[in-house]
């Protein structure tokens, strides 16, 4: 029988459909849609063509090497066709004494992860993938300085099927004025779980899920990965740190090292045993205004784009999911790296 499961966290209800589930290696075994090939030599973000893409805001590079130009590992730059851009106001107005409105102000940042066009996260070098991290942990510290800033985004989309234009690795950071309402429910929903029982719904999370171990596909001491129980889609995958924390901002070197680890064998594992699907994953924390909260704990949400959204989902806001989470964990953690 059908099993429908809500989320503690976000108060979400799933339908597990049991009786058309899907075997976990199944999916591993769907062919992708061919990435559009491009000519190295045509890409903006490889190495030597630094002055096809606006001029860099940070990078990690060889020391004596000049900013837009080769000797970098890292390259932070604004988006070509930002969402929204740097000058503006932040003062909401209303159109007819109805419609509200505001400039769109806030940042747009692209961080391109290696000068390698055919490398990602699960194939990169441990230490590569440390950079990757460092350099978002700079970024997302510095727009949330910004107090014209509610809001950051950290994202990530791999392949076309999950919204990316550029094959080339890179992520995203967006800085916004606003706190969207989906975002706002979760936290209201924390805070009313912190009201009600004293402590963080995440932290509870962590100690159930640790505690039932069949939804666990990686541990170390300081980081736990699983698939919730109310897993929204195939492999929806959630990392957090054990330690309650409210923002990315938050981590220290030592611990940005263990995540870059963590995030490196999560994704290999969904790499080879889902057969390099298109994925997206984004980190989630707490508005810049809310800092240091003892009721919102950050996460890392990956989402592997294995299954189409469609019109019930649409119309009832209830997602169905064909893998029953505890088989989808155990399929990715018996991957061997």
């Amino acid at each position: 029988m059908p099993e429908i499961r809500q989320n503690p966290a976000t108060k979400a209800w799933v339908i597990i459909a049991t009786e058309r589930a899907s075997r976990p290696e199944e999916f591993g075994a769907i062919a992708e849609e061919e990435e559009e090939k491009i000519q190295l030599d045509q890409c903006p973000f490889c190495t030597g063509n630094e002055k096809m893409t606006p001029g860099e805001i940070f990078a990690f590079r060889t020391y004596g090497t000049k900013p837009d130009t080769p000797g970098w590992w890292v390259r932070i730059i604004p988006n070509k066709y930002p969402a929204l851009v740097h000058d503006g106001d932040v003062h909401r107005g209303r159109i007819e004494e109805f419609f509200r409105h505001m400039d769109g102000v806030g940042e747009h940042e692209v961080i391109i992860e290696s000068p390698d066009h055919n490398k990602t996260i699960a194939t990169m070098d441990q230490k590569q993938v440390e950079e990757i991290f460092f350099a978002y942990r700079e970024r997302y510290r510095a727009l949330s300085n910004n107090p014209k800033h509610e809001l950051i985004i950290l994202f990530k989309n791999h392949k076309k099927e999950a919204g990316t234009s550029i094959v080339h690795p890179h992520s995203q950071i967006v800085a916004t004025p606003v706190t969207p309402m989906h975002i706002r429910h979760r936290i209201e929903e924390a805070m009313r779980y912190f009201d009600d029982n004293g402590e963080c719904v995440y932290c509870m999370m962590i100690n159930k899920e640790l505690q039932a171990a069949e939804r666990v596909i990686l541990e170390t001491d300081n980081f736990i990965v699983f698939v919730p129980f109310a897993a929204t889609s195939p492999f929806e995958t959630w990392l957090l740190p054990k330690k309650h924390g409210s923002s990315l901002e938050e981590i220290t070197a030592v611990l940005t090292k263990e995540l870059a680890f963590v995030m490196r064998n999560t994704l290999m594992k969904i790499h080879k045993g889902l057969n390099d699907p298109a994925y997206n994953f984004v980190v989630m924390s707490s508005p810049c205004h809310e800092k240091n909260v003892e009721y919102y704990h950050w996460q890392i949400q990956i989402i592997p784009r294995v299954a189409r959204v469609a019109g019930f989902e649409l119309g009832s806001g209830i997602y169905i999911n064909t893998v029953i989470p505890e088989h989808a964990a155990k399929y990715l953690k018996d991957v061997i790296i």
